[in-house]
């Protein structure tokens, strides 16, 4: 695995929106600007940083710290995310296996309002998302 075939894994998982942040790259399910949750920050350009960090849950948490190449994630431990220092921590196989179950444990946990909207129409979707985002930038503006 590396971040190319990550970032292509990861957009194929359904509700996944990508936006950069942070100076990576972040993944959602869900928007954003209607309650999605991140589920994934990857570093393209690690630079000696983690290339990925994502949450592992409490349950698998203390299990992943114990392999080799593997970290409490930075600031995002206290809610049992974990970051790899290396692609090679685990196979391809086993790499989808940790992202797959990150998205379904992060989709496990939106709002049943976020989730009707992701269950609408992606047209539905797109107005939802952009009167919301509208809304957000008129509250911001205001707050100026």
């Amino acid at each position: 695995m590396n971040a190319e075939r990550a970032r292509d894994f990861l957009l194929s998982l359904p509700h996944v929106v990508e936006t950069q942040q942070w100076g990576g790259i972040i993944f959602w399910v869900g928007d954003k600007a209607i309650g999605g949750k991140m589920f994934i920050m990857l570093n393209p350009e690690t630079g000696g940083g983690m290339p990925i960090s994502y949450p592992a849950g409490e349950e698998r948490f203390n299990d992943l710290l114990e392999l080799e190449g593997i970290r409490p994630a930075a600031y995002l431990a206290r809610v049992f995310w974990v970051s790899a220092e290396r692609w090679d921590v685990f196979r391809d196989r086993e790499w989808r296996e940790q992202l797959t179950l990150a998205h379904e444990m992060t989709y496990a946990k939106l709002a049943p309002k976020t989730k009707s909207i992701l269950a609408m129409t992606k047209a539905e979707q797109k107005k939802i998302v952009a009167a919301r985002r509208k809304a957000l930038a008129a509250k911001k503006e205001k707050k100026a």
